[in-house]
């Protein structure tokens, strides 16, 4: 006979870890074209932002995953129809999406939420800071202005994956 014991110390743990394994699989990019607006809505919740698009669509950001290494952009014709969906927090798209000049709307509208901000006192900027999935752990920072355009972006290490967050130190 299985005591309560060992099912709670050995079974159930590994039954979560499968679980929240093959919930991960499951995300908006994966989301066939051609999808309702409100089926995503129903799926997945209210967007983390929402935007208008040209020609009455929409655009919805869900910001997911571990340590908020995932944004997943959704963009929406007219009709609420899912045009395309991809995950935007990674090196092509901070490369080819973020230049010096734009605002830090268009930021927004192109990237989604930075996973978190903080300043630069001596340069008057606030670094929005994108996690995002790397085998360096690194994070995208972009430099913000005062006047709120984008002034410089860069790549450095991410604090979360220094040895004491992980150990619990």
């Amino acid at each position: 006979m299985v005591s309560c014991r060992l099912l709670a110390r050995r079974v159930l743990p590994a039954i979560t870890l499968l679980v929240l394994l093959l919930a991960g699989c499951a995300t908006p990019a994966g989301m066939p074209a051609g999808t309702g607006i409100d089926e995503v809505r129903h799926r997945w919740g209210t967007p983390t932002l929402e935007f208008g698009l040209p020609e009455g669509g929409r655009r919805f950001f869900y910001s997911t995953g571990p340590f908020g290494r995932n944004t997943y952009r959704l963009d929406f014709d007219a009709q609420g129809r899912l045009m395309r969906a991809e995950d935007v927090q990674n090196e092509a798209h901070f490369n080819s999406e973020v230049r010096p000049g734009m605002t830090s709307e268009e930021v927004l509208q192109h990237l989604g939420p930075p996973s978190y901000t903080w300043g630069v006192r001596y340069h008057h900027q606030t670094v929005w800071s994108y996690r995002f999935v790397s085998p360096f752990c690194l994070v995208f920072h972009i430099g913000i202005t005062p006047q709120r355009t984008v002034e410089d972006s860069s790549y450095g290490p991410d604090p979360a994956c220094e040895r004491r967050h992980f150990i619990g130190l």
